[in-house]
């Protein structure tokens, strides 16, 4: 009869354990539904990119081109709020980068605020801008 095949013997460490020794149980995992429950294998949980599930996610973001606007609106698209500061654009890409993210904000029941001379805040649906910048610093950023 041929000899069972070891990791440890082919490596030459030798494995001193009892021959008694058990798996502990996995937890179960506890759920409201009629389902019947498994048990939880906390080798296969995988971390998302929200970690918080509630959380909200707030982008910054610094376009040099009109085609840098897909990204940005493809992030508000899915629930996230942009912060975009034209610093690097000339006037006239930023103007037609701010017409397509407002088409965008629009589109996803968001808004589009100026909260400095060159910086906007774009906000989907889920988020509630309150206050005025430019209210409150006089008619510095008004032209």
């Amino acid at each position: 009869m041929a000899e069972k095949f070891s990791l440890s013997k082919f490596f030459g460490v030798n494995d001193d354990y009892d021959d008694d020794y058990q798996e502990p149980e996995a937890p179960v995992a506890k759920s409201t539904s009629a389902a019947p429950s498994r048990p939880v294998d906390s080798r296969k949980v995988v971390a998302m990119r929200n970690a918080k599930p509630n959380a909200s996610h707030i982008a910054i973001c610094e376009p040099r081109i009109y085609s840098d606007a897909k990204s940005i609106a493809k992030q508000i698209t899915s629930g996230d709020a942009v912060i975009v500061n034209f610093a690097r654009v000339d006037e006239s890409q930023a103007q037609r980068i701010v017409d397509f993210l407002n088409g965008t904000a629009f589109a996803v029941g968001g808004e589009i605020k100026r909260i400095g001379e060159q910086i906007f805040l774009c906000t989907p649906h889920n988020f509630e801008v309150s206050g005025d910048v430019a209210a409150n610093l006089g008619t510095q950023f008004t032209k």
